[in-house]
């Protein structure tokens, strides 16, 4: 009887060991697969926040220049792109063709 008991735990070691073994390099692979995926996801975000950044820096330079203009360039530009005003004598051609 004690040798049918001691061949089942031999048996139960030896099919236990390997399948912990697969268990645990099957997590393994998930947890890479896994880490990969977010990384590019992040990676992507990132790239996506710095287009961002470079717009918005465009715009605070443009914001800074215009506050760095004097008031009368302030007004003429307002003037001739809100308004369509022109200085006397200036022709001005409008493109109709919308491209």
């Amino acid at each position: 009887m004690k040798k049918r008991v001691k061949k089942r735990r031999n048996l139960m070691n030896s099919f236990l060991a390997p399948c912990l073994i697969l268990l645990m390099g099957g997590y393994l692979v998930w947890s890479l697969i896994y880490n990969q995926v977010q990384i590019s996801a992040k990676r992507q975000e990132l790239e996506a926040v710095q287009t961002q950044l470079a717009a918005q820096k465009a715009d605070n330079e443009e914001l800074s220049r215009q506050l760095e203009a004097s008031d009368e360039e302030i007004i003429e530009q307002v003037a001739r792109d809100e308004l369509g005003y022109a200085k006397p004598g200036e022709r001005v051609f409008v493109d109709m063709s919308g491209k």
